[in-house]
């Protein structure tokens, strides 16, 4: 069979690497010296018009379904690698065939954890590390992925600030569902356990592990931290009908944990007065996109997720869950938003651009909420923050000005 590279290839000059010559025998000049994970299989980088690809030998059948696999992930904006090419047909100098070949664009900044972990890695690290990667495992499965052999090995970390965002970079066990089951869920996190104890034993002793840090408890945090954050996503919440701030208080501890919440589905438990709630998590910049479209109001992303909260928390204490969202946009406006920011005297209404108010407002909303131990609403915290509040804030507009 012919030499064929399929895929979206960004460098025609791809095609022109030396694949006839088994990857680990490439020449020098072709490859660019990056930090590498442990692999079952040979990896390489090589450079072409500035551009980084991570380039894996491994045989036709989960060459493609790796790079498939990958597509659909980034298609569903899962944190993992970019899929570019497969490349087929390879034969040596000799005739014989070669493996075929799955190349990703290097995701930049990137690091593997052993990289992470060069020297004797302090527990504070180590624990953002965990964290990262029971994040990416809850995103995977919330996306219908098994994983089927998570491991610190199989994920690229890059800073953030001061924690780390985990990416999926080895994806040929995977299987891509529409839900996920409970048996695959399950297996993840017990194959995760296995994995990532025999992992820090290796680092152990290598000496790159701090003496406090003990390699069963480490596997063990990370499949509690993964059913924490998994059970706040996707758990019911039974409340009474009353309790709407309670409904806020969920969305806050989402917020939190990184998640930002699209809708909520809220059903009566028969035959009583409670309601059964489920948040649906989204990933960020979700919010201004939807607000904007909804309303005309182009607001900063946590200013949007607040005001989109409130609007759902009104779709659905007023009973209009079947009703089409941009009438109940029409409506919220109406007699919420607008109202809101009215009811603030004129000569105050300048302290603050009206988004940021009205968010203001619905926090003051939440603590005397939290103080009451029942929902104050809203006429009730207009006027409090009024007067207890805004009143005492500097005007924002004449501050930004003098800048």
């Amino acid at each position: 069979m012919p030499l064929q590279l399929t895929g979206a290839p960004g460098d025609p000059d791809l095609i022109r690497l030396p694949w006839d010559v088994p990857l680990e025998q490439w020449p020098e000049h072709h490859l660019v010296s990056l930090p590498r994970g442990i692999s079952r299989h040979v990896v390489r980088f090589a450079r072409l018009s500035g551009k980084v690809y991570a380039i894996k030998e491994i045989s036709e059948y989960y060459a493609k379904r790796e790079y498939r696999l990958l597509w659909d992930l980034n298609r569903l904006d899962t944190p993992s690698v970019e899929p570019v090419a497969v490349v087929t047909g390879r034969t040596g100098a000799d005739g014989e065939p070669l493996d075929s070949a799955l190349i990703t664009q290097h995701l930049q900044f990137s690091l593997p954890y052993r990289a992470v972990m060069s020297g004797t890695v302090r527990p504070e690290t180590l624990n953002r590390l965990l964290d990262a990667l029971a994040v990416l495992l809850v995103r995977l499965h919330l996306s219908g992925f098994y994983w089927g052999d998570c491991s610190l090995s199989n994920v690229l970390f890059r800073r953030d600030a001061g924690s780390f965002a985990a990416y999926l970079v080895d994806a040929e066990t995977g299987e891509l569902h529409p839900m996920i089951s409970e048996g695959q869920r399950l297996y993840d996190i017990d194959v995760a356990h296995t994995n990532i104890f025999g992992e820090m034993l290796d680092l152990e002793a290598g000496g790159l592990l701090h003496p406090s840090i003990d390699p069963e408890e480490v596997a063990d945090s990370v499949c509690s931290r993964y059913r924490g954050l998994w059970s706040e996503l996707t758990s019911d919440e039974i409340i009474e009908e009353v309790d709407w701030h309670m409904i806020d208080q969920r969305i806050r501890r989402l917020n939190s944990l990184g998640f930002d919440v699209a809708e909520m589905m809220v059903r009566r438990k028969a035959g009583t007065g409670r309601l059964i709630v489920r948040p649906k998590v989204v990933d960020a910049g979700h919010h201004q996109r939807r607000l904007l479209r909804l309303t005309g109001l182009d607001v900063e992303e946590n200013q949007a997720r607040r005001l989109l909260n409130d609007l759902d928390s009104f779709r659905v204490s007023y009973g209009l869950r079947h009703e089409d969202e941009a009438i109940v946009a029409h409506r919220w406006l109406a007699e919420v938003f607008h109202p809101t920011v009215e009811a603030v005297p004129q000569e105050l209404r300048h302290k603050l651009e009206p988004a940021q108010l009205f968010h203001e407002v619905l926090d003051h909303r939440w603590y005397m909420s939290e103080a009451a131990g029942n929902d104050v609403g809203l006429p009730a915290a207009v006027d409090s923050y009024v007067k207890n509040v805004l009143i005492y804030k500097p005007d924002e507009q004449a501050l930004i000005a003098e800048d």
